[in-house]
Formats: C-alpha cells, structure tokens, sequence
C-alpha cells in the first residue's frame, strides 16, 4: 500500500509539474502572439484606391521609395528590408502584398495585376516616380511594374529575387526541416511557428533560405538579425494567404529587354532558394544591369549586410538618386546621372 501511495504521489507531483510548466508555455506563447499582432495592428493604414483596398505604412521623407516585401512579409518587413538597405533621405512607401496583413485577395492574384496596385497605392498618395526595391517573391511584381509603367519607376533594385529562370527554377529548399516548416506554413500553425522558434530554430533558419551554418558563424548582431526575421513572420495566420499565393507563382518569361529603368540585381550562391540563376538572368536580360553576387550569405544576405547597402546606395547616386555611400551617405539628390554599366561583382 504505501508503494502504492508513492505512485501515486509521483504521479500526482508528474501532473501538476506537467501543468505549470504547459502553463508557463502556454503563458509565454499568448504574450509573444499577442505582441506580435498588436504591432500589426498598429502602424499602418487603408488606401482604398482603384485596384481596392491596399494596406501601406511609410516612414521618412525625400525621395519616394516603394519598398516590396518577400514572402511571409508586409508592410512592417517591407520597412525593415529598406531599413537595412538605405538610410535617410527617402520617403518609403511599403505596401502589405495581396493576401497579406490587411490587404485582401483580389480575384486576380498574378504579378501583373500587384504591379497594378502598386500603382494605384503611389497614384493615391500622389507619388509620380519612384525608386522600386523587390525582395525576394517582391521582385515579381516589382518587374511587372517596371515593365508597365516605365514612367513611375526613376530605379530598380531586386534583392535575392524570386523571378524566371529558364533552367533552374526558385524552389523550396528540399531538407525534411523545410518540408515541416512548410507544412507549418500550409496549417498557419502559430502556435507551432513559435514552438519551433524556440526549440529548433535551425529548421526555419533554413526555411528561410539561409545555411544554418551560416547563420552560425555570422556576429550576434546577424544572427539577432536572422532571429528577429523568423520573429517577424507571426502571427504566421495573418501571412498565410499570401504565402499561400507566393508559394504557387506564376513564373513566366517576361520581356526584360524593354525595362528601361536602371536595375541592380543582387543574390548569394548559397541561396538555398536558388534565387541566383533568376538574379543572372535578370541582369543578362535587363538592358545595362549591374549584377553583385556574396559568396553567402544565404536568402537573408547573413554577414553582407554592410557590404550591400554600400552597393544600394552607390547605384542610387550613380542613378542621381543619393549621394555614395561614405560621402553623407543616404542624403537624396535629384536624379541627373545616367544609368550604370552593366557590371558583374562578386564578393
């Protein structure tokens, strides 16, 4: 009997330990998500132009700047990725693509039809031109947009881009980590998003694209960089719509020969969502382009950090758009200079 009592005893400690821990993480996770879609909920606002509602935020002044977020974005990763690309001098406008945050999904989700929006959002705010940076799946529309309205865009500028390769296709990287952090992805599980942050934060490291390794070896201030990326997807069930479009693109050859705008196109070779030969082929085939490829850095551009916004800004004051990086760098000018050569840097 009294083996018996200390069976159940253990049993009844097991339990009510089982408890205040799945408690306390039940506790954590509420206060995390909660943060998480407070600052989503604040910060941005309505457009309802002629393609529909749009949800944008902007920040700064000078320049216009339309910032164009990746998957799993919205306007808050489209002010950060300019953030990290240019400094002051320029205002930003960063739109939440169809299906993201605020704004819906239209019966037509194609590139063309964002490339459509985007211009009704900078015909609203009475933006005439402006500097066009495409991140990742961004890039898409963005080149829609540079195909169509050659007249709004005065630059621009592709990062990693999720665009057309005739013989390698932008794909998900194939490890059985990604396949469950794609499927987490499908559920918008924020709850496992979250998990997963804080238990193997590896698997979405590489979901999104960059070498765990790589990630690794890179400083603190990086590898903060990379987490609060992986922070910045929840609450994950209010990107999922959009990523859910993203995932499945329409990726057609365009004719890149016609944009006239001055293009950068920057990639990594250990892009493990292989946007490189996209980037190569986006600068072969836009007129005068100037292509810089890091040997790592991975889809997030790990450890370049300081090396890519010195390239952005000296392509922008070689555009007439700011000065070069070092010389009151992030100051805009009026644009006067002509478009780059067409220049291949690997670093």
């Amino acid at each position: 009997m009294a083996a018996m009592g200390r069976i159940g005893w253990t049993l009844s400690a097991v339990s009510i330990a089982a408890a205040v821990v799945g408690g306390m993480v039940f506790l954590s996770y509420s206060n995390d998500i909660d943060r998480a879609r407070s600052a989503v909920a604040n910060g941005a606002r309505i457009a309802n132009t002629v393609a529909g509602p749009i949800e944008y935020a902007e920040r700064g002044d000078g320049i216009p700047l339309l910032s164009i977020h990746g998957a799993g974005g919205g306007w808050d990763q489209g002010l950060t990725n300019v953030a990290d690309l240019v400094g002051s001098g320029f205002r930003v406008v960063a739109p939440s693509r169809f299906g993201y945050l605020g704004t819906p999904i239209p019966a037509d989700t194609s590139p063309a039809a964002q490339a459509d929006a985007h211009v009704a959002l900078l015909s609203e705010l009475e933006i005439d031109k402006a500097v066009v940076v495409g991140v990742s799946a961004g890039a898409r529309s963005a080149i829609e947009l540079a195909l169509r309205y050659p007249d709004k865009v005065s630059a621009l500028v592709l990062i990693v881009p999720g665009t057309y390769a005739p013989e390698s296709p932008v794909m998900l990287e194939g490890s059985r980590g990604s396949a469950f952090a794609f499927w987490l992805v499908n559920t918008g599980a924020d709850f496992a998003w979250w998990a997963t942050e804080k238990i193997a934060p590896s698997v979405l490291i590489r979901f999104l694209g960059v070498p765990p390794e790589v990630a690794e070896r890179a400083s603190a201030q990086d590898r903060n960089r990379v987490m609060a990326t992986i922070r910045s997807v929840e609450p994950l069930s209010r990107r999922f719509p959009g990523i859910n479009i993203d995932s499945a693109p329409d990726l057609r050859r365009l004719p890149l020969e016609k944009i006239a705008a001055p293009t950068l196109v920057v990639s990594a070779q250990d892009d493990l969502f292989n946007t490189l030969p996209a980037a190569q082929f986006a600068a072969r085939s836009i007129p005068s382009a100037k292509l810089v490829v890091y040997d790592t850095g991975g889809h997030l551009l790990v450890g370049q950090g300081g090396k890519a916004k010195k390239v952005v800004s000296d392509f922008l004051a070689q555009t007439g758009t700011m000065q070069p990086f070092g010389s009151g760098a992030g100051t805009s000018v009026r644009p006067m200079a002509p478009a780059p050569t067409a220049l291949l840097t690997r670093s």
